[in-house]
């Protein structure tokens, strides 16, 4: 059996949330790096050559990339033969949140903070980007995955919902879709789509 800590699970998600605002994922450089070479626009050349300068600037002085540092969303894959120790009366919610907590108020590298407590009614900033978005899921194993992505909270504007007939194409959906959503978004830009059959 495989004992988690909370300190240990706080930590993670503190430390994970600091590397993700200062380094972009390292496939994204290496395409980037290509289609800089193979660019023929000089004007889209130079915007390439920004994003790359600005990338390697901020994993050296290990700075945000953006300053929309994002809502968290954290997806935890928790195995059947792992034993939680430490949590007190707290879940592993508060301490995922805590970790956020920490990893948005790290004196080396403060995060932006754009989380409202009540998005409905008062919109109060919780000055430390909690609540944090969880997802947990039991599986089989005795380990715990822990995946963060801070989604930027403009990108959250370009979502678009729709419930189609089971003889609607999804495929033609989204190439409808997509060029009617604009520019808005920070580079890397990445289209996720998620389905839920009914």
């Amino acid at each position: 059996m495989t004992i988690i800590k909370q300190d240990d699970l706080i930590e993670s998600v503190a430390a994970a949330l600091q590397y993700i605002s200062y380094y972009h994922p390292v496939d994204y450089i290496q395409h980037l790096a290509r289609a800089y070479e193979l660019e023929q626009n000089p004007a889209a050349k130079d915007s390439i050559a920004q994003i790359l300068t600005n990338s390697r600037m901020c994993a050296e002085g290990k700075r945000p990339i953006c300053q929309d540092t994002g809502i968290v969303n954290v997806f935890l894959r928790i195995g059947m033969g792992v034993r939680f120790e430490g949590f007190g009366s707290g879940s592993i919610a508060d301490a995922v949140n805590e970790g956020v907590r920490q990893g948005y108020s790290h004196p080396d590298n403060v995060l932006r903070a754009s989380i409202v407590a009540d998005p409905q009614f008062d919109r109060k900033n919780t000055k430390d980007n909690t609540p944090a978005v969880i997802h947990m899921e039991l599986v089989p194993g005795n380990t715990v995955d822990v995946r963060i992505a801070a989604k930027g909270g403009g990108s959250e504007n370009k979502t678009k919902f729709v419930m189609l007939n089971p003889s609607d194409s999804l495929v033609d959906w989204v190439l409808k879709t997509v060029p009617t959503m604009g520019a808005g978004w920070c580079p890397p830009g990445m289209l996720g789509i998620g389905r839920r059959p009914c």
